[in-house]
């Protein structure tokens, strides 16, 4: 149910009387201003008594005396459960985006290691998104340093592969990841599947943290292997468990609980930074700075309460989160935490002992990321400036799109389009195009179908149009660029060319200017030369990335596999006895007919499929 007021109720709102309308009950209230924009949403276990507390009392923060003097009006819903509150609470900050709310800036789905199942030969791999294959996941983890650290790990104690489905059917002999010792080479049947699902259980059971039922099955293996008089194999395994043990040493932290996370805020001017260490199964899984975005006046307190909250409704929660400052109801947070999770969660806000000294390492990492990050802003307000200047703008830009290509040979082409404005990278509006109905290798037609494609989208949505549109390529590409805004009669967008100089090096590019073909080529200290470069290298490392993505697709759907007969194991077969694709193509249908598996009636409609 819904209470508020509208346009109706007149100027200075009367808080006092909405008041006593409200239902002693749970639910979510928002702060409205005039013109109906939201500028606060909170949760209450009574809505009376927490919307009456920024009403009748005689003083309030400064912060909130300003807001309470734009309210308009105040829209309450009622929910059922308190839970229920916390719930809308969060979807509403998350979507409104109020200016006097502690925001967590954090879109990104954290990373996970993904285990394959129901394969002879599973795969250990870098996961991100939704768990919607079959299989196990390990985490989350706080970054993806610490995910490719861990794998790191698995292939150096368990040899377990990590390698695309498409290149495991594909090896005809050991890669070099085998060769270096770290992996068993599954793929031409140098381990027996018995013994590589011994490997990936234990690589399960490290992951787990159940290190010592690891070391004490690797010894019983080596007493055994030693009995026998396998003194190769008990070597490995000797050196292995040694392995084990020297990892476990380095990592285990013996005053974190098995399951914890420590968390720390620093406030210095308007910037925030909450820093949290992760701990599992008393091993440290690293560490993580978020800067959630806080309403002037915010404190410690306040700003570390709504983090947990935000934080914990997405990712679940250990069994103890330890704090350097207080969190408001922290023991209705933990309650609610513990019924999504099924087991006990407990916020502390740790003051003495080893719990003290933890949170004290997670305050000076938090004091170093909020310096490093002011540093940072300080530093690209300076080359936001330097950018005006360099191109003789007048002013600063508010917002710069780049435009790059990436293919192979003209294989798989995809462009990106990448968007800073003065607080740098705007990731949530990126976007990437797959280029189609060209010729192979196409730069300028590319170029001009991505650009034709973000445009007229968004005159047709009203969205924002750059400022600056920088293009990384040169005449060619440019003309292109301007040829487009003049179909779409777009005015007031600046087009500059980012050319490599002859010598192909950073710090030598030519800056191509708009129609007036003017070309710079700036001081390679230049501080608006190295927020271009900047943004140019964002945009190709997000071009390659799709790029890379769309044809590892179009690989992992093999042509020979679309014909009626065909599957994963003839057609390795195929490619192993052929020696590849190209062998493949050339070899008739008698020659097809001697492949183990390929009888005469699939060799003569593979070579039909082949050949038209």
């Amino acid at each position: 149910m819904s209470v508020g007021g509208d346009a109706a109720i007149p100027s200075p709102f009367d808080g006092k009387a909405f008041v006593r309308t409200l239902a002693t009950q749970p639910g979510v209230y928002r702060m409205l201003d005039a013109d109906g924009t939201t500028l606060y949403v909170g949760k209450a276990k009574d809505l009376r008594k927490r919307v009456g507390s920024y009403f009748l009392r005689p003083a309030l923060q400064p912060r909130t005396a300003l807001m309470l003097q734009r309210v308009a009006s105040v829209e309450v819903t009622v929910t059922r459960t308190e839970g229920e509150a916390l719930l809308l609470e969060n979807e509403l900050i998350k979507s409104l985006k109020p200016r006097y709310n502690v925001l967590l800036r954090d879109d990104k789905s954290y990373p996970l290691i993904f285990l394959s199942g129901g394969e002879d030969f599973p795969r250990m791999a870098f996961h991100r998104g939704a768990r919607s294959r079959g299989g196990r996941y390990f985490g989350p983890y706080p970054s993806t340093t610490a995910v490719r650290e861990t794998l790191n790990l698995m292939q150096k104690l368990f040899r377990v592969r990590q390698c695309e489905d498409s290149y495991f059917r594909n090896r005809t002999r050991p890669c070099l990841q085998h060769q270096i010792g770290r992996c068993s080479a599954p793929c031409v049947g140098l381990v027996t599947p018995g013994d590589y699902k011994h490997d990936v259980r234990h690589a399960t059971l490290f992951l787990d943290g159940q290190t010592t039922t690891v070391v004490d099955e690797l010894a019983r293996a080596m007493e055994g292997a030693s009995s026998t008089l396998e003194f190769e194999r008990a070597a490995t395994l000797r050196d292995r468990i040694a392995n084990i043990k020297r990892i476990q040493a380095r990592q285990y932290v013996s005053e974190a609980e098995e399951d914890a996370d420590v968390l720390a805020c620093r406030i210095e001017g308007n910037l925030a930074c909450v820093h949290g260490l992760f701990f599992r199964n008393g091993v440290s899984l690293g560490g993580r700075s978020w800067f959630p975005r806080i309403p002037e006046g915010a404190d410690e307190a306040e700003t570390l309460s709504a983090f947990v909250a935000q934080y914990y409704l997405e990712h679940p929660a250990p069994s103890l989160v330890l704090v350097n400052r207080p969190v408001e109801e922290g023991d209705w947070l933990a309650g609610m935490l513990s019924e999504q999770r099924g087991r006990k969660v407990e916020i502390r806000h740790a003051q003495r002992g080893e719990r003290a000294r933890l949170v004290e390492i997670a305050e000076r990492n938090a004091e170093q990321a909020i310096a490093t990050e002011a540093a940072s802003k300080g530093t690209l307000r300076t080359r936001w400036h330097g950018l005006a200047e360099l191109l003789t703008l007048g002013a600063a830009p508010t917002r710069v799109e780049c435009f790059d290509i990436s293919h192979t040979m003209g294989e798989a082409t995809v462009a990106s389009c990448v968007v800073f404005d003065a607080s740098g990278p705007v990731k949530s509006q990126y976007r990437r195009y797959n280029i189609s109905g060209l010729a192979p290798g196409d730069d300028y037609g590319a170029m001009r179908q991505a650009l034709t494609r973000r445009f007229k989208r968004g005159q047709a949505e009203g969205g924002p149009l750059p400022d600056l549109l920088l293009i990384d390529g040169g005449k060619g590409q440019v003309a292109e660029a301007l040829a487009m805004l003049a179909d779409l009669a777009i005015d007031g967008v600046e087009v500059v060319g980012v050319a490599k100089g002859s010598s192909r090096k950073p710090g030598l590019e030519q800056l191509l200017l708009g129609a007036g073909g003017r070309v710079l080529t700036p001081a390679g200290d230049d501080p608006g030369l190295h927020l271009i470069q900047q943004v140019r290298d964002e945009a190709h490392r997000f071009a390659i990335g799709g790029h890379r993505q769309r044809r590892q697709r179009a690989r992992d759907s093999s042509e020979l596999e679309k014909i009626p007969g065909v599957g994963t194991r003839r057609r390795s077969a195929l490619l192993r006895h052929f020696g590849g694709w190209a062998g493949v193509v050339e070899a008739g249908v008698d020659e097809l007919a001697k492949v183990p598996g390929i009888e005469r009636a699939l060799a003569t409609r593979i070579y039909a499929a082949l050949h038209g």
